[in-house]
């Protein structure tokens, strides 16, 4: 069966393949999601963070190395010497966000009800070593610059207390959520326990970066910290059967009040018809 990717078509029958990137889209836009995915507006795009990528790939090597055998360092100092770096021969496939509707052997599911394709790509998966359970692990960069950093702690991740400030953070919590509830679907057995990997660019003592010894090279030190995230994937079904609604709509929703996107529209739109009246 052909693959249903990109634009929407209503008319083919082939699970529709959407990414754990296009539904947390959904979820703060309902009308840009539409447009994107039915009637194939491009929107802006912002450049790649490659540092952050460069990290990730760095950090899978340090797991990759101990990935079925037994805990890293790092792990057995946040007090989880009983975990892992799952080893599964399909782990270099669930990796891959670029290809996760290629096969079933990547990290996705048909959702037979909507017909949904879901998926995405994980960093990685740590596995309980004498109960089997698998806890979903999500790395992140960050460089706090302020002159009080956040502890890496629980709160790192959390909502903010006041309801009024943005919830920056909420997207990582969903996604830990979202492959939590892929995960489960694909047959195994996972912990409502996450864990982000952060690391954390260090300047306020540091001397600088560039090697006295060699003017070619350059070195950041991280402060490293596991912090541990119970999730709830209790929404994402339902989230799943409101996107295909969504797909199936034939006009555009009204944009979410705090899309920039949508607030641009309404003051570019406003401010051409004031141009037209002049």
């Amino acid at each position: 069966m052909a693959r249903h990717r990109g634009t929407y078509n209503p008319e083919s029958g082939s699970p529709y393949e959407i990414s754990r990137g296009k539904l947390e889209s959904f979820l703060k836009c309902e009308a840009c999601f539409w447009l994107d995915r039915v009637k194939g507006v491009k929107f802006p795009s912002i450049p790649g963070f490659l540092l952050n990528t460069n990290t990730d790939t760095l950090l899978k090597k340090d797991f990759d190395r101990l990935r079925g055998l037994g805990p890293h360092p790092v792990m057995e100092m946040a007090g989880l010497s009983h975990l892992r770096p799952f080893d599964h021969e399909d782990i270099e496939k669930w990796e891959s966000s670029l290809h996760f509707g290629s096969s079933p052997n990547h990290f996705c599911i048909i959702h037979q009800e909507t017909n949904l394709l879901f998926g995405g790509g994980l960093d990685d998966v740590w596995e309980d070593i004498n109960t089997g359970n698998l806890h979903i692990v999500d790395y992140k960069s960050t460089a706090q610059m302020s002159k009080s950093p956040k502890p890496l702690d629980d709160s790192f991740i959390a909502a903010p207390e006041d309801p009024k400030k943005p919830d920056y953070k909420g997207a990582y919590r969903r996604q830990m959520e979202m492959y939590q509830w892929i995960a489960r679907r694909k047959g195994f057995s996972v912990s409502d326990i996450g864990y982000f990997v952060y690391v954390d660019g260090q300047h306020a003592e540091e001397p600088g970066m560039l090697d006295p010894s060699n003017a070619q090279q350059a070195w950041m030190r991280f402060n490293v910290a596991v912090i541990p995230y119970q999730g709830d994937d209790s929404w994402v079904e339902k989230t799943l059967f409101e996107a295909k609604n969504t797909l199936e709509k034939t006009t555009c929703p009204e944009h979410s009040p705090q899309c920039e996107y949508g607030r641009f529209l309404v003051q570019a739109n406003a401010a051409a018809s004031t141009d037209l009246l002049r």
